[in-house]
């Protein structure tokens, strides 16, 4: 968990420092591009025109609120599961986009894939480890229920 958020951390800095005020960086023919863009909004900029107060507020509360629930998940399934492995990798991404959160208000976004003009949002490290939080629990989650249901005839 730590080595995730440390990983985000660091690589935020580097775009704050090396990326913002700086046009994107380009790799592999434009499928990778860097850029600096600070988000104010949740996954996808959700929630960026409300008031500050109010998103900052809410988005605040809502993450720790999810995050306290991924935790207690997380004990309960405190074995050495693919379930269990998402909901670390989740708990440690959610986290660090809450200091960013907490401390700038914003989060900073650094990634763009695609290719041509299909592409992602912009996203950081923490993102990465979010969705694939998710997909493990999913995964996991899945996996149970077919082992404990599905050999049944």
């Amino acid at each position: 968990m730590l080595t995730t958020i440390g990983c985000d951390r660091v690589t935020k800095h580097l775009a704050t420092t090396r990326l913002a005020g700086n046009s994107a960086h380009s790799y592999l023919s434009d499928t990778v591009r860097l850029e600096y863009a600070e988000n104010p909004g949740a996954f996808l900029s959700l929630g960026e025109n409300l008031p500050d107060w109010a998103r900052t507020g809410l988005l605040t509360i809502c993450a720790t609120l999810g995050l306290a629930v991924v935790a207690v998940a997380a004990f309960k399934l405190r074995r050495r599961s693919t379930a269990f492995i998402g909901a670390i990798l989740f708990l440690a991404g959610g986290a660090s986009n809450l200091i960013d959160r907490i401390t700038r208000g914003t989060v900073v976004d650094f990634v763009n894939v695609g290719v041509g003009s299909l592409r992602t949002g912009i996203f950081n490290v923490a993102d990465v480890a979010l969705m694939v939080g998710v997909a493990l629990i999913a995964l996991g989650l899945n996996r149970n229920h077919l082992g404990r249901y599905g050999n049944q005839t």
